[in-house]
């Protein structure tokens, strides 16, 4: 891998052509077919390894570039305009959820051994916090890990867990002291080939239906002590602290997926006509882009006002709230106008717009509901 020091805006551009060109060979062809599959390939992990598309930000060490967390927004952004909304969704667990559970957190031997493999694709990430009966109330999780001499046994149940099926690592969230509540939760770092792990189905989701979103079960699965990730019983604090970076991504995520679904629009509206001219001459069609467009900005400006601020380390968890909520509800928006604007095409599956417009709907539930994030900004602003 060709690795890339204090990249500059020229950098920027030549690794975002590059990454474009990749989508546009070996995604677009084959993105409907995988839509409909249920998944994709496990090989295409490798291929965005191979290209250097995957951990960006992590150190030049364990075998990433080393540069600013804005890269790796730069591919979120990037696959998510190109209307792959669950390969972003993938994406984003591995690159900028699990890998810096990992960095953060891990130990040397744990970084050593995952990282690299990580940035190559050769390790998939997974991320296991929600259960049937737990969403984004973390601490209602029952899944246990009890001490068995000098391991631990882990039984329970995880679902909705993205990269399911593909994944190799699991950053694990449990209960190694059921009576603790929060002070109760921690994380380790679990292996899917391990007696005990097993992956139930693939789920059947109403959009993302490419990404791979599973339930998982764990029946007795021994791991050691060398396998907890950021020491015992700080799980939830743990959670909690990089949770600011998983709703940040979310939010870019939003941001390209909302202006690559306006881009076809504006594409279809100048071509479509109607009453002896093209639907973008009328009025109301160049009002509502304006508005869209608009729309868009106020969350793309937002975005990276944060992003500079997580960079110099201050990135607070009502900042990353506000901007998951803003960009998330935003993006529902021009989902909906687009497919107004498409008329009964946008409604038919063969039209990319009808698969933005499912893909969107997740974007309010998922890293926390809407209303959870609104709970979560309001104590900030009392507090205040």
């Amino acid at each position: 891998m060709n690795q890339i020091a204090n990249l500059d805006q020229q950098d920027k551009e030549l690794f975002r052509d590059n990454l474009k060109r990749f989508l546009a060979d070996e995604v677009a062809p084959h993105y409907d077919e995988w839509e409909k599959a249920g998944i994709w390939p496990r090989s295409l992990w490798r291929q965005f390894g191979e290209q250097g598309f995957l951990c960006v930000d992590v150190p030049e060490q364990f075998g990433g570039y080393g540069v600013s967390f804005e890269l790796s927004c730069l591919v979120v952004d990037e696959v998510s305009r190109a209307g792959f909304g669950a390969l972003a969704s993938g994406l984003s667990v591995h690159s900028d959820i699990v890998a810096p559970y990992i960095l953060n957190l891990g130990t040397d031997a744990q970084r050593e051994h995952y990282l690299p493999k990580m940035v190559s694709g050769e390790i998939v990430g997974a991320i296991g916090m929600t259960e049937p009966s737990a969403g984004s109330d973390l601490q209602r999780i029952k899944t246990t890990a009890l001490r068995d001499g000098d391991d631990f046994r882990i039984n329970g149940q995880k679902t909705f867990i993205t990269n399911g099926q593909h994944c190799d690592l699991i950053v694990l969230a449990t209960k190694t002291d059921p009576n603790q509540g929060a002070r109760g939760m921690t994380l380790f770092t679990v292996d899917c080939d391990l007696p005990g792990f097993n992956r139930g189905r693939n789920l059947d989701k109403m959009g993302l239906h490419s990404g791979d979103t599973s339930e998982l079960f764990f029946d007795d699965l021994r791991v050691s002590a060398d396998a907890i990730l950021g020491g015992e019983g700080k799980g939830f604090a743990n959670m909690m602290n990089e949770l600011p970076r998983e709703r940040l991504i979310l939010g870019v995520g939003c941001v390209g997926a909302a202006q690559g679904a306006l881009d076809i629009t504006v594409e279809y509206v100048k071509e479509r006509m109607a009453f002896g001219q093209s639907v973008a001459d009328f009025q109301n069609t160049r009002y509502k882009l304006a508005e869209m467009k608009t729309d868009i900005e106020l969350s793309r400006a937002l975005a990276e006002k944060y992003t500079k601020i997580f960079i110099e380390g201050t990135l607070s968890s009502a900042e990353a709230s506000m901007l998951k909520l803003a960009a998330s509800e935003m993006q529902g928006r021009i989902a909906d106008q687009c497919v107004q604007m498409f008329g009964g095409y946008g409604y038919m599956s063969e039209y990319p717009i009808s698969r933005a417009y499912l893909d969107a709907r997740i974007q309010r539930i998922y890293g926390g509901t809407s209303e959870i994030m609104k709970e979560l900004i309001s104590r900030s602003v009392v507090a205040s």
